[in-house]
Order: structure tokens, then C-alpha cells, then sequence
């Protein structure tokens, strides 16, 4: 019972401390998204081009550009719950663990995805899933299990997107941000 009370109180103290940064970090997407949809999707061209000089700069910028609202709201969401269960660890394994993936997965997309402009922050959510479930083997606590759970059986539905569906649906996006996520569970803080 006190592991269920102390996973408790540490779930909802870094809810407390995180909750405006994760809000200032989605407000900075909504910024980026009514600014791209400002100028009809420009900044879409700044998105990831495989294995094309002008889409390296996307490897940096896709997660902040979506193709629209719709797509903003569904990544908001989960990036929202996703990234408060990444800050259990601190905000130093936070930016670790995102860095880690935005590097692994846009590269990873820019040399082996389809033709085409990759967008999304998809592949950073696919990774922070990834990184929650391997971490949870990797250093089994408690809260490390029932983080595992929760990714699992509220979110088990994320598998599906590591195949292709939809043909503009960048599925590679979300094959490399899982990778770079478990990746990430091995190499950061």
C-alpha cells in the first residue's frame, strides 16, 4: 500500500513542478502551428526531404511543424501526457531523452524514409512511448511498472502506427521515433 501512496505522490508532485513547462511547450507548437497556417503551410517546407540537402534542417524542426489542426490536437494530447510521464525523471533526463530521439528518428527518416516532406512531432511521442516501456525493464521500480502499464494499455493502440496505413501518414517517422526512444532509454541521464 505505501508504494501505491509514495508512486502517488511523486506522479502528482511532478505534475505540480512540470505542468507549465509542458504547457509552455505546447503553447510554443500552437505558436509555430498558427504561424505556419498563417502563411498556408509554408513552414512545411522546412520539414524533413530524405536524402536531400535542404530537408537536413527538418531533422531539427519537423516536431514543431503539423500538416494541420487536427493533426496538432491528436500529437498535442498525447505529447501532453507522454512528456509528463518522461519528467517523472527530471527535467535533465527530459531533455536528454528528447534530444536523443529528435536527433535518432529525423535522421534516421531524412536517410531512409519515403520521398516526400516527414512532419510531426509523431516520431517524438512514438519515442518517449518507446523510451517509458523499455525504461521499465531497464530499472523496474514501481512507478517505472505502472508507468509501463499505463503505455501499454492506454496507449497499446500506438503499436499499430509502426506500420503503414496511410500513405501520408509517415509511418518511418514513427518506426524511427519508437527506435530512438529505446535508444534513448539506453544512453540517456
Amino acid at each position: 500500500m505505501q508504494n501505491i501512496i509514495d508512486t502517488l505522490i511523486i506522479i502528482a508532485t511532478s505534475i505540480q513542478q512540470n505542468f507549465t513547462f509542458i504547457l509552455l511547450l505546447l503553447f510554443v507548437l500552437w505558436v509555430v502551428h498558427f504561424i505556419n497556417q498563417a502563411s498556408h503551410y509554408r513552414l512545411n517546407n522546412f520539414g524533413i526531404y530524405p536524402r536531400s540537402p535542404k530537408g537536413i534542417p527538418g531533422v531539427f524542426i519537423s516536431p514543431f511543424l503539423h500538416g494541420n489542426t487536427s493533426h496538432l490536437v491528436v500529437n498535442s494530447l498525447m505529447l501532453f501526457v507522454l512528456a509528463t510521464m518522461v519528467l517523472i525523471n527530471g527535467r535533465p533526463t527530459f531533455y536528454s531523452v528528447s534530444i536523443t530521439i529528435i536527433l535518432i528518428s529525423g535522421t534516421l527518416t531524412w536517410l531512409f524514409g519515403r520521398p516526400g516532406v516527414h512532419i510531426g512531432a509523431s516520431g517524438l511521442i512514438m519515442g518517449y512511448w518507446g523510451y517509458l516501456i523499455i525504461n521499465s525493464y531497464q530499472h523496474p521500480t514501481f512507478l517505472t511498472i505502472i508507468i509501463a502499464i499505463v503505455c501499454l494499455y492506454y496507449f497499446g493502440g500506438m503499436f499499430a502506427n509502426l506500420f503503414p496505413r496511410d500513405k501520408r501518414i509517415s509511418w518511418e517517422g514513427h518506426v524511427f521515433g519508437f527506435i530512438a526512444g529505446i535508444v534513448a532509454s539506453f544512453i540517456s541521464l
